[in-house]
């Protein structure tokens, strides 16, 4: 594959960061853009030194041009509690952030891919989650700055490319972790991890019934430029792990594999909170030829190493 110039918003983030890390160590030339919201110029700085990598601090709001082969369109606030601190930004990033790389798209010829979200199935009511799906979400919730926002940009990506013919691809991202998850970013397996290591109660919202389905970063990365090197498909499609765990079941295993002595305390669920999510991934393994290949108790090994380490 020829080296291609490549725009990442968002770039140094949890997952732009190793986006970017795996793109310079394929040969590409990296463009990352951030304006450190929630990303951090620490994730990136091992990459500062190479001549193929630069970094702009910059809001994905505002307009930018350069002339590139790629886009990648992460930048967003991907945590409640982050995306829940200013909403009205939040749909703002979602929706001019989306327009703004579209027109360079569009200006450019470049291929643009969207990191959509398992939260546009909302709280489902189809399980496991199909792309045909189109979701249970409440517009009016305080979770629907982020549903609504990346439900949006999934409209616009495809009304570009039936009014303009741009080059698109939408993957809709479920529940991602690894080493530069941060640490204040309220998401359960940093919460449980951090809690375990600092000897605290680990925090259940609810019964601790509530399943989710785990993806180590290192498994949507392969996803992601799979995606991104696939002629004819535009999606969306689900990149995501389908083995389901309770939250009990993760609490469990954290506290082994960080050798814990700390309980578990039981809060009244989260309103609006999904109270089961799992990808099917058929149409990924079908069109992109993945799937995850790292186990939960794998990934979350090397998660607890990093946050031992930066603790």
């Amino acid at each position: 594959m020829d080296a291609k110039k490549v725009l990442v918003t968002g770039g140094a983030g949890f997952v732009g960061s190793h986006l970017c890390e795996r793109l310079i160590a394929e040969g590409h030339e990296v463009i990352c853009l951030d304006n450190f919201m929630t990303g951090s110029r620490g994730n990136v700085e091992h990459l500062l030194s190479n001549p193929k990598f630069s970094l702009i601090e910059k809001d994905v709001q505002q307009p930018f041009f350069a002339k590139v082969d790629w886009i990648f369109n992460l930048a967003c606030p991907a945590s409640p509690k982050h995306y829940q601190l200013d909403p009205v930004a939040t749909v703002r990033t979602n929706v001019l952030g989306i327009l703004n790389m579209l027109d360079l798209a569009k200006a450019t010829g470049a291929r643009i891919l969207q990191a959509s979200t398992s939260e546009v199935y909302g709280d489902p009511l189809e399980h496991p989650q199909k792309e045909t799906y189109w979701g249970n979400v409440n517009p009016i919730s305080k979770r629907g700055c982020y549903d609504e926002g990346k439900r949006c940009a999934e409209t616009l990506c495809f009304d570009y490319h039936r009014e303009y013919g741009v080059d698109i691809k939408v993957i809709r991202i479920f529940n991602t972790y690894g080493p530069r998850m941060a640490k204040d970013d309220g998401r359960v397996v940093s919460n449980f991890i951090l809690q375990a290591l600092r000897g605290e109660d680990l925090t259940i919202y609810g019964d601790g019934s509530y399943t989710r389905s785990f993806q180590y970063v290192d498994d949507l990365i392969d996803g992601m430029l799979s995606m991104m090197l696939t002629e004819d498909f535009t999606g969306p499609v689900n990149i995501g792990n389908p083995d389901e765990f309770t939250l009990n079941q993760l609490s469990d295993l954290v506290l082994k594999l960080s050798g814990s002595i700390s309980g578990v305390s039981y809060l009244p669920a989260v309103l609006h909170d999904p109270k089961q999510r799992k990808p099917d991934i058929s149409l990924a393994k079908e069109k992109l030829d993945w799937e995850p290949k790292i186990p939960l108790h794998e990934g979350l090994a090397k998660t607890v190493a990093y946050f031992k380490r930066i603790l």
